[in-house]
């Protein structure tokens, strides 16, 4: 094996001085998560000084959404990831959600991130390895849109869709947490001819909810 294509994520870059960011901002991780990735990107680079691998690393934004047949979706346990955390409250498995700081300095206090759907993501893995199948360099790639949704907004297209109301709770910041987390996926543009087009947030909630309703059916059939 002398190839090599490696899921890493935005969280490398910890809290960031400048937004969007390029995959040249400093590498600072605030967290466990982003310190292993960063960990193994590294190690990629020392490997393919020794012994010649060549790897793409292709740091994810926020992964949301599902497949759109609502066969794969996102699930986790504990549940942790804002998207199935809010279309779980508007399906009714849970009372609400918290909503991690009100205060940041964004347009409307809530954090904000750049969503990116699986479809996306997965085209860009095949991408990445058409990249080094033609003998190009070692890289990283950011993946994302460009641009950002608050938690707030997307609380709100969740509602629109599903056509249900969803309590919040106002806590505290989560420690590390930083107000704005979006890509600059202009390189991944350039040298990949990649570009985020299922990601809208009407796309990435639709698909999702989709997926949260079937799995909610499901656990209803079974508990009849």
């Amino acid at each position: 094996m002398n190839k090599i294509v490696f899921s890493s994520t935005c969280a490398t870059y910890g809290t960031p001085n400048d937004v969007p960011i390029r995959e040249t901002a400093p590498q600072l991780p605030v967290n466990p998560y982003g310190e292993t990735k960063l960990a193994i990107e590294r190690a990629l680079h020392w490997y393919g000084e020794a012994y010649g691998l060549r790897s793409v690393s292709l740091r994810y934004f926020n992964a949301a959404g599902a497949d759109p047949e609502g066969e794969i979706g996102e699930l986790h346990e504990p549940e942790t990831h804002l998207i199935p955390l809010v279309l779980q409250a508007a399906l009714g498995e849970r009372g609400h959600i918290d909503i991690y700081g009100t205060d940041y300095p964004t347009r409307d206090g809530t954090a904000i991130r750049d969503y990116v759907h699986v479809e996306d993501l997965a085209q860009a893995h095949l991408r990445a390895l058409e990249y080094l199948r033609a003998g190009r360099p070692t890289a990283a790639f950011n993946l994302g849109t460009g641009s950002g949704h608050s938690v707030r907004e997307v609380v709100a297209v969740a509602e629109a869709l599903s056509g249900h109301p969803i309590r919040r709770r106002a806590t505290a910041r989560r420690p590390g947490d930083p107000p704005a987390l979006v890509a600059d996926p202009s390189l991944a543009a350039e040298l990949l001819d990649w570009r985020a087009r299922h990601s809208d947030l009407n796309t990435i909630i639709g698909t999702s909810l989709l997926w949260h309703k079937s799995l909610l059916d499901k656990r209803t059939r079974t508990s009849v």
